[in-house]
């Protein structure tokens, strides 16, 4: 995955915001926090803000990870959500994590609505609480 355009590293576009105590098991040897704690994070950003849009039926399709500098436990992360596009049955979202005032990891993931074990249509009201929840114009 290529660097992110530099307008999506910018926090002030995403609607969600939250903040994360890292944690020991977070940190590998060089006190670093580890990529899998990275890309723990980042479900745990989706899923809080999925619940904040109404939305607990999805299932992720898709992840890629930009990690764009160093992040290092034990140090408060911020993490940021945005939707990047809304369609038929299926949404991207964008994030960043930023510690610091620094932002270190980028992620775009494409998630599908899912009813019954099936793709399904994002409804009216879901959609209406994701319309809220797009990235901000730059």
């Amino acid at each position: 995955m290529s660097k992110p355009d530099p307008a999506l590293l910018d926090p002030r576009r995403y609607p969600f915001v939250h903040q994360v105590t890292t944690r020991f098991a977070d940190m590998d040897p060089n006190q670093h926090l580890n990529n899998v704690a990275i890309a723990a994070l980042f479900e745990d950003g989706r899923v809080r803000f999925g619940h904040a849009a109404g939305n607990r039926k999805a299932m992720i399709a898709s992840v890629a990870i930009s990690y764009l500098d160093q992040a290092f436990y034990p140090e408060t992360v911020t993490s940021y959500v945005g939707l990047e596009a809304i369609g038929r049955t299926s949404w991207t979202t964008v994030q960043l994590l930023e510690q610091q005032g620094k932002v270190f990891a980028f992620c775009r993931s494409t998630a599908v609505r899912i009813i019954d074990g099936r793709p399904a249509p994002v409804e009216d009201a879901l959609r209406k609480g994701f319309t809220a929840m797009l990235l901000r114009d730059a």
